[in-house]
Order: C-alpha cells, then structure tokens, then sequence
C-alpha cells in the first residue's frame, strides 16, 4: 500500500490536525516533495514538530523518509547513480556489446518519446506561438537541450531568451517575466530546485509554462500548462536524455513549419550574419 493510500485508509481514525496534515500531503503532493518542511509547516499552519510526529505516526522515522515515500508513490523515484554505476563494472570487457545495450534503449526512448506526445506537440507549439517573449530553463544535465532550443528557435524569433543563472543571476532574470510570456522548463528525476523554482515564479507571474519532463506526476508537470514527456531510461548509470533532445528538435521543427516565410526569412538572415561575421567558417570550394 503507498502512501496517498494509507493516508486515505486512517484518515477517519485521525485527529483534526493530523488530518489536516493529511489533507495537506493528499492535496498538494508536488509542494511537499519540493519544499522544505518549514515551508510545508508555514502553508499548512502546522509546527514542524508536529509534522515529524505526523510521520512517526505513520510508520515513518521522520519527514524526509516521509517525503521519499510520497517521491515513490508518484512514480517518480530514481536509483542512485553510483549503484547504477557498480553494476557495469563487471560489463568492463563487454564494452561493445554494453554499447550497443545503450543505443538499442536510445531507440526505445525515441519511439516512446515520439508516442507520448503526437497530441501535445501543437498544443505547446501553440502555447509559445502566442507569447510576447519565450524563456528557456534547464539546469545541469537539461542544460545543453534548453541552451539547443533557445539557440536555433533564436534564428527565427528574437524574443526567446535562456534562464542559465549564470553568476548567480537567476532571480535577476526571472524578474524580467511577465504574465504574456510563456517559459519552457526542463527537467527529470532527481529533478533540478532551480527548475521548480523557475517554474513556480513563471506561475506567479502569470506567464504560460512548458514542461519538458520525464512523468506526467512530476513537480514540473503538475506546475505546467502543457507537458511534453520524453523517456530517460539507459542501461547505464546515468540518465538518457536523447529523448529530451528528439523532444525539443521536434517542437522547434513544427515551430519553423507554423512560422512560413516570415521564419524562412529570418533564417536566411541569421545564417547570412553568422557568415559574414566569420563565426561560421565559408563552404569550401566546389574542386
């Protein structure tokens, strides 16, 4: 039995304010798995004293072992990279036949991937269409595919714009959101706190969100106006994110298609300046 389903089996034979907890954790699963436990005591008007009590009553030793059952119940659970790891130490002589395990599940991702979004693609496409401004945000591994999206989408539409907190500037660039924005955020299990984050101010500042993530329960889908999963799975230690790349290539493929000649144009532009400026080097000659 999970969690959300021992909680619904004792909830009647619960005081006020353990029910109270309860509902809390039923109601708002992404705020408890994402927040602090002072955050979640403050929100739901409970002393975290009491909150840790409320986990001992539930079998638990406290509320972090609480929170990692609630990441289990949602699916969203990771196994831990170095155990993933010792496992392919004893496939050390076995490297091709290892290498081709990967690319064969990098084919699954991709197909899975493909299936899980046939639907949401135009949505989203629209979603960003409509925008005055698209920002982009993907920390650590999802880095490289927010910085891809923003970079090509960039060689047809001029406001989009890349959330990195380099220097530590992310709350500077997230005051620059307005709620006729749209922001597009990347992540998988573990997911990333400053995705969350740019998530939920994205929300509070009324702007449209669009998650690109690994389950439809994940803290970003459940923040989100759109969601485009992509699968990450990978006989290796790490997660795969080919599927996340093949997820944003397609978006940005069916945002040039909806953009017509205007976007052909402003291609053409690009790659002209790109040319001239001498950051891409000349086509060689033709013998």
């Amino acid at each position: 039995m999970g969690l959300k389903d021992t909680l619904r089996d004792r909830f009647d034979g619960m005081t006020a304010t353990q029910q109270k907890a309860a509902r809390f954790v039923l109601e708002h699963p992404n705020d408890v798995v994402t927040a602090s436990m002072r955050t979640v005591s403050a929100r739901v008007g409970i002393p975290p004293a009491t909150l840790v009590r409320f986990a001992q009553l539930l079998g638990f030793d406290g509320w972090p072992e609480l929170k990692a059952a609630l990441v289990q119940d949602m699916g969203l659970g990771s196994e831990p990279y170095a155990h993933k790891a010792r496992s392919l130490v004893d496939r050390a002589r076995d490297g091709g036949g290892l290498a081709g395990e990967i690319f064969a599940v990098h084919h699954q991702n991709l197909d899975a991937t493909e299936h899980a979004n046939g639907d949401a693609l135009p949505r989203a496409a629209a979603l960003l269409e409509k925008a005055r401004a698209v920002h982009v945000a993907g920390f650590r591994a999802c880095h490289p595919v927010a910085y891809s999206l923003m970079y090509v989408y960039r060689l047809f539409r001029d406001s989009v714009h890349l959330l990195d907190g380099m220097g530590g500037s992310l709350e500077m660039q997230l005051r620059a959101l307005h709620k006729v924005d749209a922001v597009v955020v990347i992540s998988f299990s573990p997911y990333s706190r400053e995705a969350i984050a740019v998530a939920r101010q994205a929300r509070e500042a009324g702007c449209q969100v669009l998650a690109l993530t690994d389950s439809p329960a994940s803290p970003l889908a459940l923040l989100a106006n759109e969601v485009l999963l992509f699968s990450t799975q990978s006989p290796s230690f790490f997660p795969s994110i080919a599927g996340a790349q093949a997820l944003s290539e397609a978006l940005l493929g069916l945002l040039v298609s909806r953009a017509g000649k205007p976007g052909i144009g402003r291609i053409e532009s690009a790659e002209a300046q790109l040319f001239a400026t001498g950051a891409y080097l000349p086509p060689a000659p033709s013998p």
